[in-house]
C-alpha cells in the first residue's frame, strides 16, 4: 500500500538547520507531486513548500520563502525539505503529503509526521 514515512525531525535552537527526509513506497513516486505540510500545536496545518513532479515547479509559504529548500530524488523514491535559519514559529509536525497528480496541489496520502522543535 501508499505509504509516507518522514524522518529528521527533532530540537535545534533558533537559527540552526535540518533536513527532513520522507521515504515513499507502494506507487510510483516519480509521478506525483509531493508537498510538506506543517501543524502547530493549536493551529491549523498549513503548507510549507510544494515540489511538481519532475522538480521543475517549488512553491513555497511566504514564512518560510528563502529559509527551507524542498527537492526529491526520483531514484530514491525520497523527499526532502532542507530548513534553515530556523525560528520558533518554525516549531510544529511536519507531514510529508503525496498529490493526486503530477502537478495537482490537492493531496490524497499523508505520512505520520516528524517532531520540529526550535528553541534555545
Amino acid at each position: 500500500q501508499v505509504q509516507l514515512v518522514e524522518s529528521g525531525g527533532g530540537l535545534v535552537p533558533p537559527g540552526g538547520s535540518l533536513r527532513l527526509s520522507c521515504a515513499a513506497s507502494g506507487f510510483q513516486f516519480r509521478l506525483y507531486a509531493m508537498s510538506w505540510y506543517r501543524q502547530a500545536p493549536g493551529k491549523e496545518r498549513e503548507s510549507v513548500a510544494f515540489i511538481s513532479w519532475t522538480g521543475g515547479i517549488e512553491d513555497y509559504a511566504d514564512s518560510v520563502k528563502g529559509r527551507f529548500t524542498i527537492t526529491r530524488d526520483n531514484a530514491k523514491n525520497t523527499l526532502y525539505l532542507q530548513m534553515n535559519s530556523l525560528k520558533p514559529e518554525d516549531t510544529a509536525e511536519y507531514y510529508c503529503a503525496k498529490s493526486y497528480g503530477a502537478t495537482s496541489r490537492d493531496m490524497d496520502v499523508w505520512g505520520k509526521g516528524t517532531l520540529v522543535a526550535v528553541s534555545s
